[in-house]
C-alpha cells in the first residue's frame, strides 16, 4: 500500500475517511519534516488573528474560581463586552497580551502534532478502523508535551491587567522573557512543565476530533457535490463542522488547563488551589457547578472556529502548493 492511500471503501461510509484533507498526491504525499513546517506556519497565521479572543477566553475561564454563581463581581460579560473591558483597561494592545508565547506555542504544538500525524499516515495507521482518533490524538498529546511552557507563559501575561479588572492569580511578569527566567529560576526546568497534565488531555481530545471530524466532513461534502473536491470551500465546510464538534468537547478541558496553568504555587512548585487534573475537576464542579466546566464556551468557539478553520485551510493549502 503506498503511503498516504487506504484501500477502497463504500462511497456512502462516514466512519473512516482518507487524511490528510488535501486530493492525494500520486508519490506519497508530504515529508514529516515538511509537514512540521507547515503545520507550524499555518498554526502561528491562524493565532495572530484569533488572539484577542484567546485573551478574552482566559479572562472568562479564570473570573469567578471556585466561587458559587453570583457571589462575585463580573468585569466580563459575555464574549464582546468582555472584550470592550479589555480594551478599556488594557487598550487595543490588550486583545494582542501573550501574542509572542502563543505564537511560540502554535509553532512548536503544531509543527509537532502534524509532523507525528504524517508519521501515523505514511505507516498506514490512519487506514485501521479508528485509526484517524487514535493518531490525532497522540499527536496532539506529543505536541501539547513539547509546547506546555509556552502555553504557561501565554496563559500567565494574558491573564495579567489593572487590579480592578483582576481575574485569577496575577504572576506580574514584565514580558515573555522575563516570565521563562522567572518560572526556572523559581522553581527550575520542572516548573516550566507544570499544568502539562490539563494540556495532554486538552489538546488530545481536541486534537483527535478535530482532525476526525475535518477529515470526514470535508470528504462527505464532496462525495455528495455540494463542493467541489480540492476547493477552499470544502475545506472552509470541513473546519466550521471541525470547530463546532471541537469546542463542545474540548471547553471541560480547555477550563481546566487555564486554572492549572494560572494558579499560584507554594516554593517547591506544589500548586495552592488544585492538587491536580482530577482535583481540579472535582473542585470547579462542587464550587461553581457543572457549567463551571463550560465557563467561556462562547469565546472558545469563536476562537476555535475560525482557527480551526484558518489552521486546517492554510495546512490544506500549503501542503497543495507544496505538492504542486
Amino acid at each position: 500500500m503506498a503511503a498516504g492511500t487506504l484501500a477502497p471503501r463504500p462511497a456512502d461510509s462516514l466512519q473512516e475517511f482518507q487524511y490528510p484533507p488535501q486530493n492525494s498526491p500520486p508519490a506519497g504525499g508530504v515529508p514529516p519534516a515538511t509537514d512540521l513546517v507547515l503545520g507550524a506556519t499555518a498554526g502561528c497565521l491562524a493565532c495572530f488573528l484569533t488572539n484577542p479572543l484567546e485573551v478574552v477566553k482566559t479572562r472568562l475561564q479564570l473570573q469567578g474560581e471556585l466561587q458559587p454563581p453570583g457571589t462575585y463581581p463580573r468585569p466580563y460579560r459575555g464574549v464582546l463586552r468582555a472584550a470592550v473591558a479589555v480594551c478599556r483597561a488594557d487598550g487595543l494592545r490588550g486583545l494582542q497580551k501573550g501574542l509572542a508565547a502563543g505564537l511560540l506555542y502554535q509553532g512548536l504544538m503544531n509543527g509537532v502534532r502534524f509532523y507525528c500525524y504524517s508519521h501515523a499516515e505514511d505507516a498506514g495507521w490512519t487506514g485501521y478502523p479508528g485509526g484517524t482518533v487514535a493518531a490525532g490524538a497522540v499527536a496532539g498529546a506529543v505536541g501539547a508535551i513539547v509546547g506546555s511552557p509556552a502555553y504557561l507563559v501565554k496563559t500567565h501575561l494574558q491573564a495579567q491587567t489593572l487590579s480592578a479588572m483582576a481575574v485569577g492569580h496575577q504572576h506580574n511578569h514584565e514580558s515573555i522573557s522575563g516570565a521563562f527566567r522567572s518560572i526556572y529560576q523559581q522553581h527550575g526546568v520542572v516548573g516550566l512543565w507544570r499544568g502539562v497534565s490539563g494540556a495532554v488531555p486538552r489538546v488530545a481530545v481536541g486534537s483527535a476530533v478535530q482532525l476526525a471530524t475535518f477529515a470526514s466532513a470535508k470528504d462527505w461534502v464532496c462525495e455528495r457535490q455540494w463542493f467541489r473536491k480540492g476547493s477552499w470551500a470544502a475545506v472552509l465546510a470541513g473546519g466550521m463542522v471541525s470547530g463546532v464538534a471541537v469546542a463542545v468537547t474540548m471547553t471541560p478541558f480547555d477550563v481546566i488547563s487555564t486554572r492549572l496553568y494560572n494558579q499560584p504555587v507554594d516554593a517547591d512548585g506544589t500548586g495552592k488551589l488544585y492538587r491536580g487534573f482530577l482535583d481540579c475537576i472535582l473542585q470547579i464542579s462542587s464550587k461553581e457547578g457543572l457549567l463551571g466546566l463550560y465557563k467561556g464556551i462562547g469565546a472558545v468557539y469563536l476562537r476555535l472556529g475560525p482557527h480551526t478553520v484558518l489552521s486546517l485551510f492554510f495546512w490544506d493549502k500549503l501542503r497543495n502548493m507544496v505538492q504542486h
